[in-house]
C-alpha cells in the first residue's frame, strides 16, 4: 500500500452521513438503490455535510446518460466544494467514463465528440469545471473489468463478502499489469474494499487496499485502526495523462515539498483555472502557488533553479500588460496570499496580501468609513497595482495608492525576507513604489488608510461630433475641478453610419448631492448628453464591478501602450483622434490623475512623473499596427504607467523613469538582483561595474 489510507462509511440517510463526518470517516459511500434514487439521496447528503467526500458505490451507466451524468458531477463537485468521487457500475463502462471525463475537463478547448460503439456524442458542451479532477471507480471481478479499471480507473472498488484474500491479490496482479500496459504507474490506481466492522489493523493490512468502506448497523469509531491511519503520509499521483502534457526544462519532480499539493501542471485539471489572466491567453509549464511568506521563499529557490525559463509573477490575475502568465515557463501566483486585517484602527493601518482584490479590500474597511483609491476595476490585485502606482478613482483628491505605502515585506531574489518602510531598508521602500516587481516579491502590504464616506459617481454618455475640441475641453475641466473630482474618458474608433460619443465617469468625494452636482456640472457642460446617471453611493458601490466567483480565461495577446501628458492640447487632441481613426485600437481611455499625485515630490517614490495630469492607454489586437499609430502621439507624453505597457523594449524604461529615477533603480538592481531573476516584467537591468 502507497497511498494514504483511507476510512469510508456505507450509509443510507443523512443522518448516517452526517454521524460518519462525526466520527472523523474521510468519505460516505451511497450503495446501489433498486430505483436508481442513490444519485438523489447523494445530493441531499452533500447539502448536510461540510467537508466528507462522497460516493455513489454503483452508478448503473444503463440508466444515466452520459453527458447529463458528467454536467451532475461537475455541478455537486463544485457545489460541494470538490468531495465527489464516482463509482460507475454496467456495460460499455469504458465510453461512458470517457463521455464523463471529457464532460468534466471544461478547461479543454472546443465541445467533446466521442463516436463509439455504443455512445455517440456528435458535439457536447463541456462544463462547468469541477473543484477537483473528480475520480472515477470500476469495479468487477471478471478479468475484462479489471484490466479496464487498470488501464483507466482512479479506484477499483469490491466486496470484501464476494472475494476472498487470494482473489484480491490476483486482481491487483492484473490491475497492475494493465496499467503497466496503459503507461500508467499502478500506484495511481486506489484499492477500494467494502467491508464488516470486525477486521482488526492485521486484517485490513493483510488485504493490501488503501481505502476501506465499512457496512455496519452501527457506524463504528475508528480507534481500533488509527494507528494505520494516514501512515503512508500524503502522496500525489499525476496520471500518465497529466504527465503526458509536461513541458521541457522544467524539472518537476523537484518541486518543493511545501508547494506540490498546490502547484498545476498543464494536464491537471486546474490548469483551466490558472493558465491565462483576464485580458490575454497563456500556456505556462507549471504554476506554483505559495500560501505563505516561506512557501515564496521556497518558490523563488525553484525559479532560481530554472535561468532560462520564462518567469511570471501574478497577484490577482488582471494582467494587462501579459507580464504575469507565459508559454512554457513558471509562474508564481500570489492569489491564495489574500488575507485582509486592520493593525491599528486609531491609525487606519491595515495589512493586505498581495492576492487580495481591491473589490475585497474595499469591502472590507468599509465598514469603518475609510477607502483606498486603487485603480477603476475591482478584481485587479494588490500586488501588481500597489507596485506600480495605483491610478484610481478618488487621485486627485488623494494620490496614488503608494501613496498610502506604510511598509511591505518582501522576499528578495537571494530568498531573504526583508520589511521595507520610511526607516528599514528605505532604498527597497522607494522602489517598490513605482518600480514594479523588479526587486523582490511582495508578501504583505500595510496601508494607512483615509476616511470617505459616500461619494457621488457619475456615469456620462457625450456626444462627440468634434472629439478633439471634446477632449480639450474634458482636459480643462478637470484641470479646473476641485480635487474632489477624480475620473475618466473614453472613446473608441469612429463607426460609419452612427453618431461619435466619448463615455465619461467621474467619482466625487463628496457626500453632499447639491455640491455633487456643483462640481461636475463644469464637465457635464463640454457638449450634448446623450445620457447621464449620477448616484450617491459608498465607495464599495464604484470599485465593486467584478465577478465575485469564477476565472480568467483571456485569450489573444493583446497590445496596450501608456503615455503620461501633463494637459489635453489641442495639438495632442488632433493626433490622439487621428490615432483612432486610424482603426488600429479597439478603444482609447484617459484617466486622471494630477492634484494630490502632484503634491509629492517626484524623488520620493520611484514613480517620479507626477507633474502629469493625465494617463492615456490604447489597446488594439496587431502590436505592428498600434505601436504605429500610437508612434505619432510620441513627442506629446513625459512618462508612462507600467502596468499598461506591453512593449517590453529599453526604450520604454527610460520612458517610464527619468535619468536619475533610472539610474538609482539600476544600482539598486544590482544590489539586490544581480542576477536579473524577476526579469520577466516591465524589467529594469542592473547597473554595470
Amino acid at each position: 500500500m502507497t497511498q494514504p489510507l483511507r476510512f469510508g462509511a456505507v450509509v443510507t440517510s443523512v443522518a448516517g452521513a452526517r454521524r460518519a463526518e462525526e466520527l472523523g470517516y474521510d468519505l460516505v459511500a451511497v450503495p446501489p438503490a433498486p430505483d436508481g434514487d442513490d444519485w438523489t439521496l447523494l445530493t441531499w447528503i452533500a447539502g448536510h455535510t461540510e467537508k466528507i467526500g462522497l460516493v455513489a458505490t454503483g452508478l448503473d451507466t444503463a440508466r444515466r446518460e452520459p453527458t447529463v451524468l458528467g454536467r451532475a458531477a461537475a455541478s455537486l463537485d463544485l457545489l460541494s466544494g470538490g468531495r465527489l468521487d464516482l463509482a460507475l457500475t454496467g456495460e460499455h463502462v469504458d465510453e461512458v467514463a470517457a463521455i464523463v471525463r471529457g464532460i468534466l475537463d471544461a478547461g479543454e478547448a472546443g465541445p467533446l465528440r466521442h463516436l463509439g460503439d455504443h455512445h455517440r456524442v456528435p458535439k457536447a458542451q463541456r462544463g462547468p469545471l469541477p473543484a477537483h479532477r473528480v475520480p472515477i471507480w470500476l469495479s468487477g471481478n471478471d478479468q475484462q473489468s479489471l484490466r479496464l479499471a487498470g488501464r483507466l480507473a482512479d479506484a477499483w472498488v469490491a466486496d470484501l463478502d464476494l472475494v476472498d484474500a487470494g482473489e484480491l491479490a490476483t486482481a491487483y496482479k492484473i490491475i497492475d499489469a494493465a496499467a503497466i500496459e496503459a503507461d500508467r504507474d499502478p500506484q495511481e490506481i486506489r484499492r477500494v474494499l467494502i467491508i464488516g466492522p470486525g477486521l482488526g489493523p492485521a486484517d485490513l493490512t493483510a488485504l493490501g487496499a488503501d481505502t476501506f468502506l465499512v457496512r455496519a448497523d452501527e457506524i463504528p469509531d475508528l480507534s481500533a485502526w488509527e494507528t494505520l491511519r494516514n501512515a503512508a503520509g500524503p502522496i500525489i499521483f499525476r496520471p500518465a495523462s497529466v504527465r503526458a502534457k509536461r513541458r521541457p526544462g522544467i524539472d518537476y519532480d523537484s518541486v518543493p515539498a511545501s508547494l506540490a499539493g498546490t502547484a498545476v501542471e498543464p494536464g491537471d485539471l486546474d490548469y483551466a483555472r490558472v493558465r491565462s489572466t483576464y485580458m490575454r491567453g497563456g500556456a505556462p509549464g507549471l504554476v506554483l502557488r505559495p500560501r505563505t511568506t516561506a512557501e515564496v521563499v521556497d518558490a523563488l529557490e525553484f525559479a532560481r533553479r530554472h535561468p532560462d525559463l520564462p518567469f511570471g509573477l501574478r497577484s490577482a490575475g488582471h494582467g494587462v500588460s501579459g507580464r504575469s502568465t507565459n508559454d512554457g515557463g513558471l509562474v508564481v501566483s500570489l492569489a491564495a496570499m489574500n488575507t485582509i486585517e486592520v493593525l491599528d484602527e486609531s491609525r487606519r493601518l491595515i495589512r493586505v496580501g498581495p492576492g487580495a482584490r481591491w473589490m475585497d479590500v474595499a469591502q472590507a474597511i468599509h465598514p469603518y468609513g475609510w477607502a483606498l483609491s486603487s485603480g477603476d476595476y475591482g478584481g485587479v490585485g494588490v500586488g501588481g497595482l500597489a507596485t506600480a502606482g495605483g491610478v484610481g478613482w478618488l487621485a486627485r483628491k488623494h494620490g496614488l495608492t503608494i501613496d498610502h505605502l506604510h511598509a511591505v515585506e518582501m522576499v528578495l531574489a537571494d530568498g531573504s525576507v526583508v520589511r521595507a518602510s520610511a526607516t528599514e531598508n528605505t532604498d527597497l521602500f522607494w522602489a517598490v513604489r513605482g518600480a514594479g516587481a523588479n526587486f523582490g516579491v511582495v508578501t504583505s502590504f500595510e496601508f494607512e488608510v483615509y476616511e470617505v464616506g459616500n461619494v457621488g459617481f457619475a456615469q456620462l454618455v457625450m456626444a462627440a461630433d468634434d472629439p478633439a475640441d471634446l477632449l480639450v475641453k474634458w482636459g480643462r475641466a478637470i484641470e479646473e475641478a476641485p480635487r474632489d473630482v477624480s475620473g475618466q474618458l473614453i472613446m473608441g474608433p469612429p463607426r460609419p453610419g452612427q453618431p461619435a460619443f466619448a463615455q465619461l465617469m467621474a467619482v466625487v468625494d463628496n457626500d453632499d448631492p447639491e455640491t455633487i452636482i456643483e462640481q461636475l456640472q463644469p464637465i457635464a457642460q463640454i457638449a450634448p448628453l446623450y445620457q447621464q446617471n449620477v448616484v450617491l453611493t459608498p465607495y464599495t458601490g464604484v470599485i465593486s464591478n467584478a465577478a465575485e466567483g469564477g476565472y480568467h480565461q483571456g485569450v489573444g495577446e493583446p497590445t496596450s501602450r501608456s503615455g503620461l501628458i501633463e494637459h489635453l492640447t489641442p495639438e495632442f487632441a488632433r493626433a490622439a483622434m487621428d490615432l483612432l481613426a486610424s482603426g488600429a485600437v479597439h478603444w482609447f481611455q484617459i484617466r486622471t490623475v494630477g492634484g494630490a499625485v502632484a503634491d509629492v515630490a517626484p524623488e520620493e517614490t520611484a514613480y517620479a512623473h507626477r507633474s502629469a495630469n493625465f494617463s492615456v492607454i490604447v489597446m488594439g489586437s496587431s502590436q505592428r499596427r498600434v505601436d504605429e499609430a500610437w508612434a505619432t502621439l510620441d513627442g506629446h507624453f513625459e512618462g508612462l504607467y507600467l502596468s499598461f505597457e506591453t512593449d517590453l523594449s529599453p526604450e520604454r524604461v527610460e520612458d517610464a523613469f527619468p535619468p536619475a529615477t533610472l539610474t538609482r533603480l539600476r544600482e539598486l538592481k544590482h544590489r539586490y538582483d544581480p542576477d536579473n531573476l524577476f526579469r520577466d516584467n516591465f524589467n529594469i537591468k542592473a547597473a554595470t561595474r
